[in-house]
């Protein structure tokens, strides 16, 4: 197996066609369809399916092509890694932030590195945590912010923000109106709208939960944070989170919130970086920023409801 066929078959995926990948990749059609077959002989499976209107990866082609992707990443960090100037950094980092996270501090880390880091080329890509999680297992991503939910030990890390999360509901919903606390007891017996077990903050609520005796029932789960809003602003339902993602309909006044206690209910955000894959002089410069901006908008309070944790 070689690189250049790593290549051949990630440009076909991506552009969903031979030809159209030949003329990318500046290579004649036979030859790349060649380089194909044979890298499909050798993993003794067909990776895309071919008809009349192009290419569709099979599901063998779906599993190899995100692998293919790391081991080509990993590759080009690699050459990265040995050109780079330690005072100069240069070259391609790729950040995973959770949906939650992203509205916060998304823009004022690219202003950051732009002003700080131009010559790096800094990718963000927005997913659940669970998702990051596997991609910086895999190489996919060089840093991820994720959330401390005692599942971190294949990652380097470094505690970003302790972040308070809330109730929040519509701002006419009938219960716990004229309250500006409630207890957490309160809160999971309203229809909460949360994401799924293996994502975001509802491992820390059910582990919350758990150790002040309580249960966390009558859930409608949505994984992605568009939605969820859509779903309490239609009076679905609540939501335990922090303020930061919602925040615009708050400061609207479509939704409200109240603070939690008996426990309050807070999660760490938390820097990951792979222990298996060395970071590059880039990457490590755009985590240094990471802790910096967090910082600054921690102290300025434009990250609601969050307290610096990194020195």
């Amino acid at each position: 197996m070689e690189l250049r066929q790593l290549r051949y078959f990630v440009a076909i995926a991506d552009h969903g066609s031979l030809s159209k990948a030949a003329l990318v990749l500046h290579v004649a059609q036979p030859a790349l369809t060649q380089q194909l077959r044979q890298l499909e002989e050798e993993l003794g499976a067909q990776l895309l399916h071919r008809s009349a209107q192009g290419v569709l990866s099979t599901d063998a082609g779906k599993i190899f092509y995100a692998h293919a992707q790391a081991i080509l990443k990993q590759v080009a960090d690699a050459k990265s890694a040995v050109t780079q100037s330690a005072t100069r950094p240069s070259g391609s980092v790729t950040l995973g932030l959770p949906h939650s996270i992203s509205g916060a501090l998304a823009l004022p880390l690219l202003t950051a590195a732009r002003a700080d880091y131009p010559e790096i080329s800094l990718q963000l890509t927005e997913e659940l945590t669970g998702n990051l999680a596997e991609q910086l297992k895999a190489g996919r991503v060089n840093l991820a912010l994720l959330f401390d939910d005692g599942q971190l030990t294949p990652f380097t890390t470094t505690a970003l923000v302790e972040e308070d999360m809330r109730f929040i509901c519509r701002a006419d919903a009938p219960y716990l109106r004229g309250q500006h606390a409630i207890s957490l007891k309160q809160a999971l017996a309203a229809p909460l709208i949360l994401p799924g077990l293996q994502h975001g903050v509802r491992p820390r609520i059910e582990s919350v939960a758990r150790a002040a005796g309580l249960t966390v029932g009558n859930v409608i789960e949505i994984n992605s944070i568009a939605i969820l809003k859509s779903a309490i602003l239609a009076d679905m339902g609540a939501t335990i989170l922090p303020v930061a993602p919602l925040l615009a309909e708050v400061e609207r006044g479509t939704l409200r919130t109240h603070a939690l206690y008996d426990p309050p209910l807070s999660r760490t955000v938390v820097l990951c970086a792979s222990k298996s894959i060395p970071l590059t002089n880039a990457a490590a410069a755009v985590g240094r920023l990471v802790q910096q901006v967090s910082a600054q908008l921690c102290a300025s309070g434009s990250w609601l409801g969050a307290r610096a944790l990194a020195p």
